[in-house]
């Protein structure tokens, strides 16, 4: 099922806005937008939509409910106050920048306005938390909460491994498919945010468990199926929102609490000294 329903996105707005939006929608489609940045900068735009008219406390917000040319500053600022009130900085600040796409594309594509509403609306401030990073011990806790011969022991051996092997995001790792994975370079071909796609490189024990996963999975309902990561019953994959759901419950049996795949990530940053991007090499001696 695609994440992006044009028709669902678009409920309840005018026919001018939902006609801007599906405009747009062609436009990021024609520039190989990827689907999740797509349906996060027309949610944003749905949402002010949405706002203005049904939340909007503003008398002259009717004209701007009906057609997005007609937005102002004050609007758009009334919308962030509202998300921080009732969301969270941290949402108002990825509705900011997703309706600075849309204003843009308004004033340089389309011609459709003189000047974006989006001029000198300050972002959100969020507070920056502390990721806590993992310890070694957290993820030996974590394999050994894996340890049996049955399919989801196997998946997510292999799935912690490659985590912590190469820092990588929890939807690359989750999107990966059979041909991504190539044991006899013990490399992996992730496809990363903004189409940037690399190859990295894993350590033997890692190999050793995708092997181990790989041959199980051969036998699964759904081996037929592209992409990597199966769900334990049934022939379907495993999404990459399974596989969070997935990581917290094995978490929890480990006494590893709040665990997600970004904490991984954040393990191997101050290691480094860097953004990883060429992880492996220090991490074959552990995995």
């Amino acid at each position: 099922m695609p994440l992006l329903d044009l028709q669902k996105l678009t409920a309840g707005l005018s026919r001018t806005w939902a006609g801007f939006l599906r405009d747009w929608d062609r436009s990021l489609r024609a520039g190989n937008y990827p689907e999740t940045t797509r349906y996060n900068y027309l949610l944003a735009a749905a949402q002010l939509g949405r706002y203005l008219g049904e939340h909007s406390p503003d008398p002259d917000a009717d004209d701007a409910a009906d057609d997005p040319c007609a937005v102002t500053r004050a609007h758009v600022e009334a919308f962030q106050a509202w998300m921080i009130d009732t969301r969270s900085a941290s949402t108002a600040l990825n509705k900011h920048k997703g309706l600075q796409q849309f204003f843009k594309w308004l004033l340089v594509d389309e011609q459709a306005i003189d000047r974006s509403p989006m001029e000198r609306v300050r972002q959100p401030k969020t507070p920056r938390k502390l990721i806590p990073v993992l310890r070694d011990d957290d993820t030996s806790k974590l394999l050994d909460a894996c340890k049996g011969k049955g399919f989801a022991n196997l998946r997510d051996e292999a799935l912690i491994r490659l985590y912590c092997n190469t820092g990588a995001r929890l939807s690359e790792v989750g999107n990966l498919r059979v041909a991504d994975v190539d044991l006899n370079t013990e490399s992996v071909h992730f496809r990363g945010k903004g189409a940037k796609d690399r190859r990295v490189r894993f350590g033997p024990k890692t190999a050793r468990a995708l092997s181990r996963y790989l041959r199980a999975r051969d036998k699964h309902k759904g081996a037929a199926l592209p992409e990597l990561w199966l769900a334990e019953r049934g022939a379907a994959p495993l999404t990459p929102n399974g596989i969070k759901t997935r990581l917290k419950r094995l978490g929890q049996a480990a006494g590893v609490p709040d665990l997600h795949a970004h904490r991984w990530r954040h393990t191997f940053a101050p290691a480094m000294g860097v953004v990883p991007r060429h992880r492996s090499s220090i991490m074959t001696s552990m995995l």
